[in-house]
């Protein structure tokens, strides 16, 4: 499920899909987070999403604000994304109430450190965003940081679905789809995330770790000493092109 043209689609040709899977055993694969990693969603876009899904919420299923309010953050922290909740517990379509729950301009929300396009552009290696937001959302925040042409593919929460289920990072099973899907064995990719959790579960499936630390990511734990499953943190991309050396071999 991933496509040069952003959209992951099975490849028709299984020459080019030996070839891109060679290419991709040769060189470094990055699977970059969206929020809090490439752009700082804390700043302003977290909250308007927080309103908006909890609005979601209470139209959805008729409740009021204080349990709808409950409803995202316990589903956010039991499966990654509020959506997945409500699809698995109340039966909600996953496509329409992501619909509504971004339903607002995130353009003029956006903060992303300066030069950001010039750091990735130099990482060597392909980029992949993998994020537990909807697609179109992460490709509006991409397009505005006019990162969008240096990604290789994008997984959104869309895409994370397995045998009939969704299963959003942190599921290891998620992320090995993903490089089965990319062609990358797990020793030549990265996981760069300010998500703890996430991390974890990419060093379990044999990936390198980076640790992209904000202390605005949603139930975040502030730790004064890096995790034994982080191989690196950093508190920017440009920190990461500087500092990636413990991630060669």
């Amino acid at each position: 499920m991933r496509s040069t043209q952003h959209r992951p689609v099975p490849r028709p040709v299984a020459r080019a899909q030996r070839t891109r899977q060679a290419e991709s055993h040769a060189r470094r694969v990055w699977l970059f987070d969206l929020d809090n990693t490439l752009h700082d969603a804390s700043h302003a876009i977290f909250a308007h999403i927080d309103l908006a899904m909890t609005q979601a919420v209470r139209q959805t299923l008729g409740v009021d604000a204080d349990e709808a309010n409950a409803l995202r953050q316990k589903y956010w922290k039991r499966y990654g994304a509020t959506a997945i909740g409500l699809a698995r517990h109340h039966g909600v379509n996953l496509s329409h109430f992501l619909r509504c729950s971004h339903d607002f301009d995130v353009t003029a929300l956006v903060r992303a450190e300066r030069g950001l396009a010039k750091a990735l552009r130099a990482l060597p290696g392909r980029k992949v965003l993998i994020t537990n937001a909807p697609l179109r959302y992460a490709k509006t925040v991409l397009r505005h940081l006019n990162l969008l042409r240096h990604f290789d593919s994008l997984w959104g929460i869309e895409e994370m679905r397995m045998h009939g289920e969704f299963r959003p990072k942190p599921s290891a099973a998620l992320l090995r789809y993903v490089l089965a899907r990319e062609g990358v064995p797990a020793a030549r990719a990265v996981l760069v995330e300010d998500t703890l959790d996430n991390l974890r579960s990419a060093r379990a499936v044999g990936l390198r770790t980076v640790h992209v630390f904000h202390p605005g990511t949603p139930f975040s734990r502030v730790r004064f000493q890096r995790p034994t499953y982080v191989d690196l943190r950093v508190n920017s991309i440009r920190d990461l092109l500087l500092r990636r050396r413990p991630l060669r071999g």
